[in-house]
């Protein structure tokens, strides 16, 4: 299934969107919102699945041409937001970049912060920033949603925990990070709110390419209409998203509705490129001795997108431009 909020108040209107992405038709009478489906996924999502395999057979009448500027995030808001780094090799590079070591146990007990969920930016709305000395970065990922989770529940049950999928830019302000850090209190200003794709899947719309709780595809990211990378997002992948959930749950519940990230995709193969700014400089730095590429400026665009193994787009583009607020 493909889920997507039209703009609608705070929650948007819950529709289904074609395997194709070119069609969709309204799902509201079923769950007003996708949390309202989430919130009785085992009883509404056969529901919602009938009309969305009559949607793909064009056995349905009330269908319309599905636009993604129409849409918020397919999570508008969402109760809890938590972000892994389960590309460790990522997080490496990230730590030199700033002068940090790394502890051995990054690879065994994931990373996670708790970010902004009471309102993200919609998949084609721009990014806005105050300053652009505060160093703004993309972090192309992808997460998960969750149904009710008890506390404590290990990583081989959680899986089945997750219901959709969606991708991910955790906006960052890289050069807010160090000081706030240096607190010794976690992230808070250094992230921003994020933005998700258009639509939402469920993991069967992946097929064979969502093995082990990992999705098995590159993800591909655009700076200014150039390809800035597309690292697989199922290789090197230290935590699978099953193992992620687990971590979250040790010492609380997650409510219906929970969204987890991987953090930034990251290879070790260098030739895949980058999902962030900061891994590139970071390489820069090691191979010429000083970054090369600035963080991101006034009028930068960049676009995220994931493509099955027949080219076709599965989440929709996250398609922005980064503005100054006013």
């Amino acid at each position: 299934m493909k889920l997507a909020s039209l703009k609608h108040r705070r929650d948007g209107k819950l529709i289904l969107v074609s395997r194709d992405l070119t069609q969709a038709v309204d799902a509201s009478d079923i769950a007003l919102t996708l949390q309202d489906a989430l919130d009785e996924w085992d009883k509404l999502s056969p529901l919602l699945q009938a009309r969305y395999e009559a949607l793909n057979d064009n056995n349905i009448g009330e269908r319309f041409p599905f636009n993604p500027a129409d849409c918020e995030s397919p999570l508008p808001r969402a109760f809890q937001w938590a972000d892994g780094s389960a590309y460790v090799n990522h997080v490496e590079l990230v730590r030199k970049a700033r002068g940090a070591d790394m502890p051995e146990s990054f690879w065994t007990d994931p990373l996670m912060y708790q970010g902004v969920s009471d309102k993200f930016i919609g998949p084609r709305e721009n990014i806005e920033l105050c300053d652009e000395a505060w160093g703004c970065d993309f972090e192309a990922e992808v997460a998960v949603i969750t149904d009710d989770v008890a506390m404590a529940t290990p990583s081989e049950k959680a899986g089945s925990h997750i219901k959709l999928l969606m991708l991910v830019n955790d906006v960052s302000l890289r050069n807010l990070i160090p000081s706030e850090l240096a607190k010794g209190f976690g992230f808070f200003q250094s992230k921003p709110a994020s933005s998700f794709s258009p639509v939402a899947v469920t993991p069967d719309e992946l097929g064979e390419s969502w093995q082990e709780n990992k999705v098995h595809l590159p993800l591909e990211v655009f700076l200014n209409g150039e390809q800035f990378g597309a690292p697989n997002a199922g290789v090197d992948m230290t935590f699978d998203f099953a193992e992620l959930v687990a971590h979250a749950a040790k010492s609380r519940h997650l409510g219906a509705g929970t969204i987890i990230g991987s953090g930034t995709v990251s290879n070790l193969d260098r030739s895949k490129g980058s999902c962030c700014i900061a891994e590139r400089r970071m390489l820069e730095i090691l191979d010429l001795g000083s970054p090369k590429t600035p963080f991101l400026l006034y009028g930068d665009k960049v676009s995220i997108e994931m493509h099955d193994k027949e080219g076709r787009s599965i989440f929709g583009k996250i398609d922005q431009e980064v503005v100054p607020y006013r």
